[in-house]
């Protein structure tokens, strides 16, 4: 009898522990279970990284030719922008250093007078009979002008590749907009073993 009824509550046991088994395994009539076992690991593959170009790189090639670099980092739309500061500092240039000219010219044969040798060409008609004070200011302004445009179209030239170098450098920063910052301040000593506080931030991703 004893033997019996051991038996008897040892097939209600395992029963149990089989039931019980079945119960925690996997309904695949839900949805989430079947789709999650027919994903490959193709599916589930992180995209692959962009690759970005070299910032030095760029800065070399925007320096041998002006936006060459605006080119390589993508942004090509910057390239008429850059040609044409360029072309508007060139005629600005020209259009002083033709006016200087002919004030230089006008007020060397006005020194020499009738013994004028011409070393600069005639005198423009619409020079004839301005003072030599006045031819003298006007040729020494439009030359300071004349010079100034050559350090202009230095520094536009210098722009153009930083321009491109630091859109090379900042490229590569995760500016989207899953990003969050945590604030951290903890108790801290200063210099002087002073307490004092520590203020940390990091950036996550949400």
């Amino acid at each position: 009898m004893k033997i019996g009824s051991g038996f008897f509550l040892l097939l209600i046991c395992s029963n149990a522990v089989m039931g019980q088994q079945t119960f925690i395994q996997k309904d695949y009539t839900l949805f989430e279970y079947r789709v999650s076992e027919k994903l490959s690991p193709a599916d589930t593959a992180q995209p692959e990284r962009e690759e970005y170009p070299d910032p030095t790189s760029v800065l070399y090639k925007s320096l041998m030719v002006p936006g060459w670099g605006q080119l390589v980092n993508r942004q090509a739309w910057k390239i008429p922008i850059v040609y044409g500061i360029f072309a508007g500092i060139g005629y600005y240039t020209y259009t002083i250093h033709t006016d200087y000219r002919d004030y230089k010219a006008a007020y060397y044969n006005a020194q020499r007078g009738a013994d004028t040798d011409f070393r600069f060409g005639p005198t423009p008609d619409y020079l004839q009979g301005v003072s030599n004070n006045q031819l003298l200011q006007n040729r020494n302004d439009l030359r300071n002008r004349r010079d100034l445009m050559f350090l202009v179209m230095f520094l536009a030239y210098g722009l153009n590749a930083l321009d491109a170098y630091v859109f090379a450098h900042m490229r590569s920063f995760d500016v989207s907009d899953d990003l969050s910052a945590t604030t951290t301040i903890s108790p801290d000593f200063l210099a002087d073993r002073a307490p004092g506080l520590k203020l940390s931030i990091q950036l996550n991703r949400k």
